[in-house]
């Protein structure tokens, strides 16, 4: 399953992929639009994770960037107020609970 995150900082991002350890996950990381585009082009993405501290107008373009670009990719937004500190948290229990999703495989 590849599952790109993005955040605002990229030390967050790559906190998260450090941390996290889950079998037949790869973690792509990523701050941004460009980022986001380019993951799309190289590989298929099942999910893409966005933190809660992009402006709106960003995760608005990041979502609809991936929508026009893929049928099966989901998208997950974490929320704003537990900020980078619950990054980890979120993804971790996004990504353990969508491990038997069928996009998983």
């Amino acid at each position: 399953m590849n599952v790109l995150l993005v955040g605002r900082k990229g030390v967050v991002v790559e906190d998260v992929q450090k941390q996290l350890d889950l079998p037949n996950v790869r973690l792509l990381g990523g701050t941004g639009i460009d980022d986001v585009r380019a993951a799309l082009r190289e590989t298929q993405i099942h999910h893409v994770i966005i933190g809660g501290g992009l402006d709106l107008e960003q995760r608005i373009q990041i979502v609809r960037e991936v929508f026009e670009s893929s049928d099966v990719t989901t998208v997950h937004l974490k929320d704003h107020a537990t900020g980078p500190e619950g990054f980890y948290s979120f993804v971790s229990s996004v990504l353990r609970g969508l491990r038997d999703y069928p996009l998983g495989e």
